[in-house]
């Protein structure tokens, strides 16, 4: 085959392949023995977010936004970024909220930090799992700022991570957040903020 094109090749390879497989009905379904669902724990995805450094917070949906002001004002932010379908109704008026726009890598470095909404999330793991909607916003807004503040409602959350892959859309990108971004080199010392926020707080809506 030196010399033929390299689609040509392939094709050829691909061609002995199902020759030596030959026609084979589908297989049958695997059955899962590991636990799939169980009653979701909220108390477990709060101490788990808690094991990982991250602040939780909990309020009724009326009081998002003044749960979300308490949260930014505990960190000194007076201002921050947020996707573009937000709610509005999330938004206290002492903060200024920065609409991402197409902002550049280098003007997200520069920005206090990101409030965002999820998809899902998991008990049993302490993970929130976003899928950039508008609410969530692109992936960059929630791996370049150094905060992030993310609003779980509690109807999100599943207790165990089958449960969390069978809700996620199909042909979305998916982030999978579990505490403040962390990794240890070779000395095993640790440090914080390498591929996305260093801090992460969470409004947990119930």
């Amino acid at each position: 085959m030196v010399g033929q094109p390299m689609s040509t090749a392939k094709e050829q390879i691909l061609a002995r392949v199902r020759e030596a497989i030959g026609t084979r009905e589908p297989a049958a379904p695997i059955d899962r023995e590991y636990r799939q669902s169980l009653p979701v724990n909220l108390d477990q995805f709060e101490e788990r977010l808690q094991d990982y450094n991250a602040v939780v917070y909990r309020c009724k949906e009326s009081d998002i936004k003044r749960t979300v002001g308490y949260a930014l004002d505990a960190r000194h932010k007076t201002k921050i970024l947020v996707p573009p379908d937000l709610p509005l109704n999330w938004l206290p008026l002492h903060i200024e909220f920065i609409h991402d726009e197409g902002l550049t890598h280098a003007e997200l470095d520069v920005m206090p930090g990101v409030l965002t909404a999820c998809t899902a999330a998991i008990s049993l793991t302490g993970s929130i799992i976003l899928s950039h909607s508008g609410k969530e916003g692109r992936r960059a807004l929630t791996l370049i700022p150094d905060y992030h503040l993310c609003v779980v409602f509690a109807s999100q959350v599943v207790e165990t991570v089958p449960e969390a892959i069978r809700s996620l859309p199909r042909n979305r990108p998916v982030t999978t957040i579990a505490g403040p971004s962390a990794t240890a080199d070779i000395e095993m010392t640790r440090i914080k903020g390498v591929h996305g926020p260093r801090t992460l707080d969470v409004i947990l809506v119930s």
